[in-house]
């Protein structure tokens, strides 16, 4: 039995088979999964697990060079935005409308779904390489 790390099968698969440049999705609650994406459901009820938690645990286990944020979260969710930008490094951050965002996901190797239920908590991870 694995006793660190993520214990979420499907979320601890698609980290390990990520290369550079592949992408992974964490959203609320509310944003559509695209066709053909692979969607790893975690939301148990509204707000639970919520966006902040399941981040913190992801970027515990990926590498990742850059992120993607919708542009509204910096004026619709000032909150989210902020507790965002204090885990973040040295990754690259790219702002894009919510629109762009949701066609972004089009191509993400998993959009990881929680329950979180404020606007805009959403964010695209792209994977870097640890050499």
């Amino acid at each position: 039995m694995k006793k660190l790390g993520i214990l979420n099968s499907e979320i601890a698969k698609c980290l390990v088979d990520l290369g550079h440049t592949d992408q992974i999705v964490i959203g609320d609650v509310g944003l559509p999964i695209p066709d053909g994406v692979q969607k790893i459901d975690l939301a148990l009820a509204l707000s639970e697990p919520a966006f902040i938690r399941v981040l913190d645990e992801v970027l515990k286990d990926m590498e990742v060079e850059k992120v993607i944020l919708a542009e509204e979260i910096k004026t619709q969710n000032t909150s989210q935005f902020k507790a965002v930008n204090q885990r973040l490094d040295q990754q690259e951050v790219s702002f894009v409308s919510h629109e762009d965002f949701k066609q972004l996901t089009k191509h993400a190797k998993a959009v990881i779904r929680t329950g979180e239920a404020t606007p805009y908590s959403n964010i695209i991870l792209q994977s870097g390489v640890i050499f």
